[in-house]
């Protein structure tokens, strides 16, 4: 964040009213959880630390989609948060439901400057209207990555890790012809496997151009580039280079990885502080997610949420919020989150300073801006910029029901694809019935 917000930022701060009155309090409501979740128990606890006019109240939800849930069903009691944290899947519905505070209009009321140009344009599009306007907040930002066993991949005489899948595929053969039992931790995602794949891939989701040039949208899904790669998925399955580790399969993918079980697993670059905490008891990286031979390789986008502030409040609760959100744009915020999480800056600013500290060139943070590479791999076009699909949370929920049911041998992975798609189609068709004759700004 540039210099001008974080005097801003100070600004507001210093217009603190003395510690005997009575703070001006705000709730905000979280989804993060575990260790990450603590990390945002703290930053509110040095908000709350920093000065002496407001009290960020700041109440976890146990989830992203409980969150959003959990904010809906407040709404109608009229008990709702201030500010809610809500992930990527669901910003198509916050989105319409109008029941927002868009965040470019807030600090301009509160006479915060924001150089709103300073954000990444991979992180900038999720969140903003088509006229640049942001309706919340980019915050904990993330985009996938696959971390890899160095020892394991030494054995095996892999002496680069691969950035195609043709060239996964050859690292899996030669990490089972040297003994490893394991190759792929596999858990179905359809952040990653559907929805970044198709990012990288430049193919479509969804028409529209992923939803945004229209609600009367279908998923295209089961006709792209993804129908092989969940087939291929399945092969390496079946051929014994990967293995399901889910919660439910009694392991997840990273306890598998940090035990030494699998060689790769894929996550969220924002898995990379909580592995250096669980310390593996070998030599690990990471490296961005692999494309496929033949097809030009284009910018994943962002995941992890942004804050949104919501209708309903009161002067004083929005001036609160937005010194709040100050707050956290400066620099020395966006860094305190970074040490503390896998997370990557969301303005070029706090990036470029930190590159300059030499921040990424000592552990644990070596290569962790790896997933500034993926993002910023080339500009967005109409398919890299995001998604704006109503109803997300169920299609993703369908997506994995039935490339469960596939990997589970109960049909084909082209059929579960078909029946993902049909039932994801009538999600949208409820959301473009409850918002006829709107669309996304």
């Amino acid at each position: 964040m540039t210099q001008k917000l974080a005097t801003a930022a100070l600004a507001l701060l210093a217009t603190a009213g003395s510690a005997s009155a009575e703070k001006i309090k705000f709730e905000y409501w979280y989804g993060l959880t575990g260790d990450l979740g603590a990390v945002v128990a703290e930053t509110c606890n040095r908000f709350n630390a920093a000065q002496d006019q407001y009290e960020a109240v700041c109440v976890g939800q146990d989830g992203y989609e409980k969150a959003v849930q959990n904010t809906i069903a407040a709404f109608r009691a009229g008990k709702h948060p201030t500010l809610l944290q809500s992930f990527d899947a669901g910003t198509a519905d916050l989105m319409l439901s109008g029941e927002f505070y868009p965040v470019t209009k807030l600090m301009a009321d509160t006479g915060v400057a924001v150089d709103w140009a300073d954000y990444f344009p991979g992180i900038a599009n999720y969140y903003s209207s088509k006229s640049g306007e942001f309706f919340s907040m980019p915050w904990n930002s993330s985009t996938p990555v696959y971390y890899f066993n160095k020892d394991h991949f030494s054995k095996a005489g892999i002496t680069e890790a691969p950035v195609t899948w043709e060239g996964m595929e050859e690292a899996f053969k030669a990490l089972k012809a040297s003994g490893q039992a394991c190759s792929l931790a596999y858990a179905p995602s359809s952040w990653i496997d559907l929805e970044q794949f198709s990012m990288a891939h430049n193919i479509p989701v969804a028409s529209n151009n992923n939803g945004y040039d229209g609600l009367d949208t279908e998923l295209l899904f089961n006709t792209t580039l993804h129908v092989q790669h969940m087939e291929n998925i399945q092969r390496w399955m079946t051929e014994g280079y990967a293995m399901l580790r889910t919660q439910a399969a009694g392991k997840t993918a990273r306890d598998s990885f940090v035990e030494g079980e699998c060689s790769v697993f894929f996550s969220s670059i924002a898995d990379h502080n909580t592995i250096h905490k669980l310390k593996p008891a070998f030599g690990w990286d990471v490296q961005i997610i692999p494309t496929y031979e033949g097809v030009e390789r284009h910018n994943t986008v962002v995941g992890g949420a942004s804050l949104w502030v919501l209708s309903g409040k009161t002067e004083d609760e929005y001036k609160a919020a937005a010194a709040y959100l100050a707050f956290l744009a400066t620099k020395e915020e966006q860094q305190f989150l970074l040490e503390n999480t896998g997370y990557i800056p969301v303005t070029k600013s706090t990036y470029e300073a930190l590159l300059a500290e030499g921040f990424y060139a000592k552990e644990p943070f070596i290569n962790r801006d790896i997933a500034m590479k993926s993002l910023t791999y080339t500009e967005p076009t109409e398919l890299t910029r995001g998604i704006r699909l109503g109803g997300m949370i169920q299609i993703r929920a369908e997506w994995t029901a039935e490339v469960e049911a596939a990997l589970a041998g109960q049909k084909t992975m082209k059929e579960a694809l078909d029946t993902a798609v049909a039932r994801g189609n009538e999600q949208l068709a409820r959301f473009a019935q409850t918002y006829a004759g709107k669309s996304f700004p």
